[in-house]
C-alpha cells in the first residue's frame, strides 16, 4: 500500500541540479531488477515519482534515498485508503527499534493529510538540516485495526561537492563511481563497518542487533571479502558512541579518548564549533572558566549568566573535562535545543555521534467535557495538561485541527499556561462531532452537540383594511431579537421610501405605509433570514362613497371569526396580543357595549379585570373614534369597527365575551368565545421508584393544566448532584409517564426533572427529584448449608455474597416453605447481620425448604435456596471418629491419654466404653460425656492400658459403635549374649541376640560401641544396625577392646547394654614397624589460574570483574584502577571466596572506564592480572541488552584453591 518518495531542499543561494527519480515497478514488473528511488540534489519542494500505484499491497524493495549535508529533506509516503478498514496509525522508526516521535527532537517533524476525492493518505517526515548521523536504515509502519504493513528505506548523507579543482569532470565522476562501489555497504554506516572489522566474530551478532542490521548474510559476505586490517586511529583510542539518548532536563556526558593528551581537540554541534560567544556571561575571561583539579584533571566550563539574584557567578552549560587522555563533554539540563549531531575533531580525524533528547510524558489532568449548544453560540472546549507549554494535538472526528487551518474553519486554538482551549465564536451545524485531544502521555475525547434554534412566532401580522390617505401598519413579533428579515409585496421585495418605513426593534418588525393609495393593495409577506418561515397578510384599500340620502337602518353586528366550530370562537396563545375587531352597521351610528360573561368588573375600561359590580362599557360617537387606553385591556372605536384589545393574553382572560349595539331603530347582540392556550404546567409528583446498578425508574403524573392543548409528550433531563449541567435523556418526546434511565454510575448521587410538551411549547421544569443513587442489590448468599436439625428447629449457616456493591449489605432475611405449599413464610422480621440463624417452632416430621436473601438499600437480592428439603426430626446417633484414632494410637509409658471423640444424636444419647467386652476400670480411667462429645482420660498410661476399646452411642433402639486401638510402649531391654565370634587382622566379628522385652514396640536397630582398655573411652561404631551382628574394623593389633550393644525402639535406646570384653594379642615373633613420614612443603607463590578478561558494559548497569588466584600462604589481594589502588570506595565491592576474586562496580558511568588490575602478594612472590573496562552510554530507542551467564566451578585441595570460568 506504499508509495515512498524523498526530496531535499537546496541551500539558499545555491542552484541544485535535479535527477528525476526512476519510476517504481508495478506489481507485474515485480520479478525484474529492484528499482532504487535515489534522488540527488532535488530542487526545493517535494519530488514524487510518477507512475507509482498505491493499489498494490506488494512492498517495494528498500529504496536508497541520498541527501547532501547539511540540507532539509522530506520523505513522502502515500497510502491507498481503499484497502484500509479505518484511518491508519503511522509510526516512523530509525534502525530497528528507535521510534521517531515528539521525543526525537525538534529536527524531526511529521505531517499527515487525506485526499477525500482519491481516498489517498499522504504522510511526510521532515528532517531539518540533515547531519551525518541521520544516515542509516529507516522504517515506516502503518496499522489500521487488524491491518498492518511496513516499508523500509535507507538514507545516505554525503558531503557537498565544493569544487572540481584541477581534476577534470570525468575524473571526478570516475572517483565517485569507484567510491560508490567501495561503499556498497548494504546501508550500514562506515563507522559500523570499522567497528565490525575490529571486533571478534563472537560479537558480530551483538553489534548487528544493537545497530539494527537485518541482512546478516550480506554483512558476513562483505566482511569475508574485505581484508581484515585493523587500522588503529592515530588520534583516537576510543571514539564516541554512535548515538546517545537522554531525558529532557537530565545531564549527559560525551566521552572520547585520544592517543596524545597534548593534541588539540574541538567539539562541534550541528557543524558549528562549541565555543564562547557574546551571549554568555561576562566576568570570566572569554566566558570560559578553567578549574584545575589535579595535574591530569582539568575542567573547562562554558557558562552563561543566571538570572537569580542570589547567583553572582556563572552557571555551566557545557563542561569540557580532561581526565588523562579522556576528553569529556558534559551537557547539563538538556533541552530540545541540545538535540543535535555532535562531532569531535583532532587534527584531520573526526568522530561523531547524535544526541536524542526525549520529552517527559504529558498527562491529561482535566479532560474535555461533553457540551450541548445551539447554532450561533460561543463554545470553549478546554483541557488541562501536566506540563506548561506542552504540545497537544486536537482532532475532530479523527481529523487533526491545526493553527494553519483555523483561519478557514472559524475556530481558534489558545494556550493559557497548562490549559489548552478550542474556541468557536459562532458555532454551526458543521462543527458538531467528536473532539479528541492527544498527548504523548494520554488522550481524552468529548462530544459537541449542536442544535438548530427554533424560531417562534409570538405575534403574527394581521390583514388590514385601510381607507385612502390613512396609515397601514404591519407588525409581527418573533422569539429571537437578533433575527433579521425582509418584506415582500406580491413576491417583490419592498424597499424603504418616503411613504414606506421598515423598522426592527428588539423582537418586533414593522412595515409602515403612509398615505395609502389604491396601488398599495396586495399580499404582504415577512420572511426571517435563515429560517424556512414566512408571515403573510393582506392589505385592502377601502373606497369611501358619501351618500347624502338620509337612511335609517337597524344596527347589525358582522362577525368573522377563525373558529372551526359553529359558535364564534377565537383561540389566542398566552402572552400574545389579542385584537377582536367587530364590524358594526346601522343608521344612525349605533352605540356598542362590551361584557364578559356574567362577571362583574369596575366601571372603568382600564380595569376590566377588577371585580366590583355589573357594568356595561359604552362608547360614544365623538369624532373619528374613542378609545380607553389605560391598562392591559382596552376598547377602541374606529368608524364602523369596535375593537376589544388585550395586550398580553392571560389564562384569566378566557371566557365568553358579549357585544351589544343599539341605535334608535333597534339593537343587536353577539357573543364571542375566547380560548387562551398556553404551554402546560410542569409535571407533578416526579419521583424515582426503583434503582439498580446503573439504572433508575422515574415516574410522574401529568400536569394539572395542559395549556388548552393535549400534552404530546415529555422531555427528561438528569444531572449529578452538585453539578449545574443538565444532560438531555431524550430528543424525541416521550409519551409515557414512566421512564427507565440507564448508563449511570453506581454510587453517584443524581437528580432528574421532567418537562411537559404540547403544540404550543415546552413547560417549565418540574421539581427536581430527591437525590438518588444507583445501587444494585447484592448477589445471592453463598454456600447455604444446614448446620443442625432437631424435632422443632433447624440451624442454617451461609457465606456472604460474592458481589455486594456500593450499597453494602444491611443483613439477611430467612424464609421457609413447607412441602406441598407455595407460600414462603418469613422466619425473621428484622435482618440478621451474622451468617447464621436458627429457625424455631417448626412442625415435627415436615419437609421444609429454606432460602436466604441479602437486603440493602436497593432491596432484596436473589435468594439462595437449599437444593433438597430438610426433614424436621430427631437425629440418629453417629460417632465421628477423628482421623488419628482410626489407626493404632501409640503413647509412651507415663504419658497421659486424652481422647476426645465427637458424636451426634438428639435427644442426648447414652455413651458406654468397654474393653474386651467388659466395662472399663473407672478408678484408673476417667470418662466425661457431654451433648456433643465424650472424653477418655488416663493420667499416667501403663502397658496394661494397651488393647482395643469399644465406644457405643445409643438412643432407644438406635446405636452406633466405634473401636479404638491403644498401644502403650516403653524402652526395650538390653540385647542378650553379646560375644565376639571371630578376630582377623584388625577386624572383629561381634554377634548378639534380641532382647527379651521389646517394650511393646518393634526394635528399630542396635547401637554398637567400642572402647580401648587403656583409655576406656567409648566410641560409636554403628548406629541403627538392623542385624544382630556386625564387623568392627580399624582396630589396633595388640590392644584389648571392650564392646557393648544397645537396643532401640520408638522410645529410644535401652537403659542397659549387653557388654562382654575380648583382648586382641599380636602373634608371636611379629613386631610393628611404622614408616618414616616426611612433611610436604605446600608453600607456592601466587599464580592467576583465570586472568581478567576485557569487558564492555552499559552505563547504569552493575558490572563485575572476576579472576581466580592460587597461592600458599594465602596471598594479599589489591585492586587498582589506572595503577591507582582502589581503597574504601562505596562504589566498589571487593570479595574473595576461596580464591575466586570479584570486583563489583555499582552503576558504572563512562568515567569508570579504564585499565583495572589485580595484584596478589605473599612471602614467595607476587602476580598481576590486568583488563580494560569500557563503559558505553545506554543505547537509544530502548534496544534490548544481551546478558552473558558465567558459571564458576571451584575446586580446593590442600595445596591451594583453583577456579575454572
Amino acid at each position: 500500500v506504499f508509495c515512498l518518495t524523498a526530496a531535499k531542499k537546496a541551500p539558499a543561494g545555491k542552484d541544485a541540479a535535479a535527477k528525476p527519480a526512476p519510476k517504481e515497478a508495478t506489481p507485474q514488473e515485480a520479478p525484474a531488477a529492484p528499482p532504487t528511488g535515489e534522488i540527488d540534489g532535488a530542487p526545493a519542494g517535494r519530488a514524487e515519482p510518477g507512475g507509482s500505484s498505491a493499489a498494490s499491497r506488494v512492498v517495494p524493495p528498500r529504496p536508497l534515498l541520498r541527501s547532501v549535508f547539511p540540507t532539509d529533506t522530506v520523505i513522502v509516503a502515500k497510502l491507498n485508503g481503499k484497502e484500509l478498514p479505518a484511518k491508519p496509525a503511522v509510526k516512523w522508526f530509525k534502525g530497528k527499534w528507535l521510534e521517531l516521535g515528539s521525543k526525537s527532537g525538534a529536527r524531526f517533524s511529521f505531517k499527515e493529510s487525506h485526499d477525500a476525492a482519491s481516498n489517498v493518505y499522504t504522510i511526510e517526515l521532515h528532517i531539518t538540516k540533515v547531519v551525518l548521523g541521520d544516515r542509516g536504515d529507516y522504517r515506516i509502519e502503518v496499522k489500521a485495526k487488524d491491518f498492518c504493513d511496513s516499508c523500509a528505506f535507507n538514507i545516505d548523507v554525503e558531503g557537498m561537492l565544493v569544487g572540481v579543482g584541477a581534476k577534470g569532470l570525468g575524473q571526478v565522476v570516475e572517483e565517485e563511481k569507484k567510491k560508490k562501489k567501495d561503499d556498497d555497504d548494504l546501508g550500514i554506516p562506515p563507522e559500523i563497518w570499522e567497528l565490525l572489522k575490529g571486533a571478534k566474530k563472537s560479537e558480530y551478532e551483538r553489534i548487528a542487533f544493537q545497530y539494527g542490521i537485518t541482512d546478516l548474510r550480506g554483512m558476513l559476505k562483505r566482511l569475508k571479502k574485505a581484508k581484515v586490517e585493523v587500522k588503529k586511529s592515530a588520534a583516537f583510542t576510543k571514539k564516541l558512541d554512535p548515538a546517545y539518548q537522554v531525558d529532557r532536563g537530565n545531564k549527559i556526558k560525551l566521552v572520547v579518548e585520544i592517543s596524545d593528551p597534548d593534541l588539540p581537540l574541538k567539539w562541534f554541534k550541528n557543524g558549528q564549533e562549541i565555543k564562547p560567544s557574546s551571549k554568555y556571561v561576562s566576568g570570566v575571561e572569554d566566558n570560559l572558566a578553567v578549574m584545575p583539579i589535579s595535574s591530569t584533571h582539568i575542567l573547562l566550563v562554558q557558562a552563561q549568566q543566571c538570572g537569580h539574584p542570589s547567583c553572582k557567578g556563572i552557571w555551566e552549560i557545557y563542561v569540557f573535562e580532561n581526565v588523562g587522555k579522556k576528553r569529556i563533554l558534559t551537557i547539563n539540563k538538556c533541552t530540545l535545543a541540545d538535540d543535535a549531531a555532535y562531532e569531535v575533531v583532532v587534527k584531520d580525524e573526526k568522530c561523531f555521534t547524535e544526541l536524542f533528547v526525549k520529552e517527559p510524558p504529558v498527562l491529561i489532568v482535566t479532560p474535555l467535557e461533553d457540551q450541548q449548544v445551539f447554532v450561533g453560540d460561543r463554545v470553549e472546549m478546554a483541557v488541562e495538561v501536566s506540563e506548561e507549554g506542552a504540545q497537544v494535538m486536537w482532532l475532530k472526528d479523527g481529523v487533526e485541527l491545526t493553527r494553519e487551518d483555523s483561519f478557514k474553519a472559524r475556530y481558534r486554538l489558545k494556550k493559557d499556561g497548562k490549559r489548552h482551549i478550542l474556541i468557536y465564536s459562532e458555532v454551526t451545524m458543521e462543527d458538531k462531532g467528536h473532539y479528541q485531544v492527544m498527548t504523548n502521555g494520554g488522550q481524552c475525547e468529548a462530544e459537541l452537540i449542536v442544535e438548530e434554534k427554533q424560531l417562534e412566532v409570538l405575534q403574527d401580522i394581521a390583514d388590514l383594511t385601510v381607507k385612502a390617505s390613512e396609515q397601514a401598519v404591519f407588525k409581527c413579533e418573533v422569539s429571537d431579537e437578533k433575527v433579521t428579515g425582509k418584506w415582500y409585496k406580491n413576491g417583490v421585495e419592498v424597499r424603504p421610501s418616503k411613504r414606506i418605513t421598515i423598522s426592527h426593534t428588539g423582537r418586533f418588525h414593522k412595515l409602515v405605509i403612509d398615505d395609502v393609495r389604491p396601488e398599495d393593495e396586495g399580499d404582504y409577506t415577512f420572511v426571517p433570514d435563515g429560517y424556512a418561515l414566512s408571515l403573510s397578510a393582506k392589505l385592502k384599500f377601502l373606497e369611501i362613497k358619501v351618500e347624502y340620502v338620509p337612511k335609517q337602518e337597524p344596527p347589525k353586528i358582522h362577525l368573522d371569526c377563525s373558529g372551526q366550530t359553529s359558535e364564534n370562537a377565537i383561540v389566542v396563545v398566552a402572552g400574545n396580543k389579542l385584537r377582536m375587531d367587530v364590524s358594526i352597521t346601522g343608521e344612525p351610528r349605533p352605540v356598542a357595549t362590551w361584557m364578559k360573561e356574567d362577571e362583574v368588573w369596575c366601571g372603568l375600561p382600564s380595569a376590566l379585570t377588577s371585580p366590583s359590580q355589573p357594568c356595561w362599557v359604552a362608547l360614544g360617537q365623538s369624532g373619528s373614534g374613542e378609545k380607553w387606553t389605560e391598562g392591559r385591556v382596552r376598547i377602541e372605536q374606529r368608524g364602523d369597527i369596535s375593537s376589544f384589545v388585550i395586550e398580553s393574553a392571560e389564562r384569566g382572560d378566557e371566557g365568553r365575551y358579549t357585544i351589544k349595539v343599539t341605535n334608535p331603530v333597534g339593537e343587536d347582540v353577539a357573543s364571542i368565545l375566547l380560548k387562551v392556550v398556553d404551554v402546560p404546567d410542569p409535571p407533578e409528583a416526579v419521583r424515582v421508584t426503583s434503582v439498580g446498578e446503573d439504572w433508575a425508574v422515574l415516574v410522574w403524573e401529568p400536569p394539572k393544566y395542559d395549556g388548552g392543548r393535549p400534552v404530546t409528550g415529555y422531555l427528561l433531563e438528569r444531572k449529578k448532584k452538585g453539578s449545574q449541567r443538565w444532560m438531555k435523556l431524550n430528543f424525541e418526546v416521550f409519551t409515557e409517564t414512566t421512564y427507565e434511565s440507564t448508563n449511570m454510575i453506581e454510587g453517584i448521587l443524581y437528580e432528574m426533572r421532567v418537562f411537559a410538551v404540547n403544540v404550543i411549547g415546552v413547560s417549565q421544569p418540574s421539581m427536581n427529584t430527591k437525590p438518588f443513587m444507583p445501587i444494585a442489590p447484592t448477589s445471592e448468599p453463598q454456600h447455604l448449608t444446614v448446620e443442625d436439625v432437631t424435632d422443632t428447629t433447624t440451624t442454617l449457616k451461609w457465606r456472604p455474597p460474592d458481589k455486594i456493591g456500593a450499597g453494602g449489605i444491611d443483613g439477611y432475611l430467612i424464609e421457609y416453605c413447607v412441602e406441598g405449599s407455595d407460600e414462603w413464610i418469613p422466619a425473621n422480621t428484622e435482618p440478621v447481620e451474622r451468617c447464621g440463624f436458627t429457625v424455631k417452632n417448626l412442625p415435627t416430621g415436615a419437609k421444609i425448604t429454606f432460602r436466604v436473601v441479602g437486603v440493602n438499600i436497593a432491596g432484596r437480592s436473589q435468594p439462595a435456596t437449599l437444593a433438597q428439603p430438610v426433614t424436621i426430626r430427631e437425629i440418629q446417633p453417629k460417632i465421628r471418629l477423628p482421623r488419628h484414632l482410626r489407626q493404632t494410637y501409640v503413647r509412651k509409658v507415663g504419658e497421659h491419654l486424652n481422647l476426645v471423640i465427637p458424636f451426634q444424636g438428639k435427644p442426648r444419647p447414652q455413651v458406654v466404653w468397654t474393653k474386651g467386652g467388659a466395662p472399663i476400670d473407672t478408678s484408673h480411667v476417667h470418662v466425661r460425656t457431654s451433648d456433643f462429645d465424650t472424653v477418655f482420660f488416663v493420667r499416667q498410661a501403663a502397658r496394661s492400658d494397651s488393647g482395643e476399646y469399644e465406644l457405643t452411642v445409643q438412643i432407644e433402639n438406635m446405636k452406633d459403635t466405634a473401636t479404638v486401638c491403644i498401644r502403650v510402649v516403653e524402652k526395650a531391654g538390653p540385647p542378650q549374649n553379646v560375644m565376639v565370634k571371630e578376630v582377623w587382622g584388625t577386624n572383629a566379628l561381634v554377634e548378639w541376640q534380641p532382647p527379651k522385652d521389646d517394650g511393646n514396640s518393634e526394635i528399630t536397630g542396635y547401637f554398637v560401641q567400642k572402647a580401648d582398655k587403656k583409655t576406656m573411652e567409648w566410641f560409636t561404631v554403628y548406629e541403627r544396625n538392623r542385624h544382630t551382628s556386625c564387623t568392627v574394623s580399624d582396630l589396633i593389633m595388640g590392644n584389648e577392646y571392650y564392646f557393648r550393644v544397645y537396643s532401640e525402639n520408638v522410645c529410644g535406646l535401652s537403659d542397659l547394654p549387653g557388654s562382654p570384653h575380648r583382648c586382641i594379642s599380636p602373634p608371636p615373633g611379629m613386631t610393628l614397624k611404622l614408616p618414616e613420614y616426611k612433611e610436604h612443603d605446600f608453600r607456592t607463590p601466587p599464580k592467576f589460574l583465570t586472568p581478567l578478561p576485557d569487558r564492555v558494559v552499559v552505563a547504569g548497569y552493575a558490572a563485575a570483574l572476576n579472576c581466580a588466584v592460587r597461592g600458599h600462604p594465602k596471598p594479599k589481594v589489591v585492586w587498582m584502577k589506572n595503577k591507582m589502588e582502589i581503597r574504601e570506595d562505596p562504589k566498589f565491592l571487593m570479595t574473595n571466596q576461596q580464591g575466586v576474586l570479584t570486583l563489583n562496580i555499582r552503576r558504572p558511568s563512562p568515567f569508570d572506564s579504564g585499565t583495572y588490575s589485580c595484584r596478589a602478594v605473599n612471602e614467595l612472590g607476587e602476580a598481576l592480572a590486568e583488563c580494560k573496562l569500557e563503559v558505553r552510554g545506554e543505547p537509544g530507542g530502548g534496544g534490548a541488552l544481551r546478558s552473558t551467564h558465567l558459571t564458576l566451578i571451584h575446586k580446593a585441595d590442600g595445596a591451594g584453591q583453583t577456579c575454572a570460568l
